[in-house]
């Protein structure tokens, strides 16, 4: 929704970082209680712990090309920042055209000096539970409050997926750490481990339960965007 022509610039800007804020708030409920809790990712608690995670929210209503890889290059100049997240809370797109803009951002993104720094994974809230297979399961476990991108450093992955490439060590992803992994090879590909681990834990703890939180995390981001967007 576009602020009113009349309004005191300084109230738009006060609506935009109050709905930046619960962008971010509702985002790390997700983190924690979905991600973190099921262990659906093996870095993403240590990154966070370690201030190695960064949220960036874009207000705009569609993504904007341009834009976002600005914050791409950005999060990718930080050598700081293992993981980043670019939230959408404005952006109505679906999954399939969330895909498609990542796609496009991926290439623009590698045709910048230094090439591809962020390896990106589209995130999106439209994804049921599909327990066929774990390929066709990782969209549920990637069911953000609202679009999001995910930007892993790429040399932090090559790494990771070397030592898993090369390895027969048992992999155990309730022990799951950066450095962990780095020493602990997996017989597999790790992807394919991960994926396979976070379908058992789906299974193992029902996608009743697992729906349960993220009800509650989606109603409580639809309520506070509702009060931040009231006085628009």
């Amino acid at each position: 929704m576009e602020p009113s022509p009349d309004r005191d610039p300084e109230a738009v800007h006060d609506d935009d970082e109050a709905l930046t804020r619960e962008a971010v708030r509702v985002y790390r409920r997700y983190a924690a209680e979905i991600v973190e809790r099921y262990r659906f990712c093996p870095y993403a608690e240590r990154s966070r712990l370690e201030g190695r995670t960064r949220e960036v929210v874009s207000l705009d209503p569609v993504p904007d090309l341009t834009r976002s890889l600005a914050l791409v290059q950005a999060v990718a100049s930080d050598a700081s920042i293992e993981i980043g997240l670019l939230i959408y809370p404005n952006a109505t797109l679906g999954r399939l055209a969330l895909s498609r803009f990542v796609e496009q951002l991926r290439r623009a993104h590698q045709a910048q000096p230094g090439g591809l720094v962020m390896a990106m994974e589209a995130f999106h809230p439209d994804a049921g539970p599909d327990l066929e297979s774990a390929d066709r399961h990782v969209p549920y476990v990637r069911r953000t409050p609202d679009p999001t991108i995910q930007l892993v450093r790429h040399d932090v992955l090559l790494r990771v997926r070397r030592a898993g490439d090369h390895g027969t060590a048992f992999f155990d992803p309730s022990r799951m750490s950066l450095d962990a992994l780095l020493a602990s090879p997996a017989p597999v590909p790790l992807h394919t481990q991960i994926a396979k681990n976070n379908l058992a834990t789906t299974i193992e703890h029902g996608v009743p339960t697992i729906d349960a939180v993220y009800a509650d995390i989606q109603r409580d981001r639809d309520e506070s965007y509702a009060r931040t967007r009231r006085s628009r």
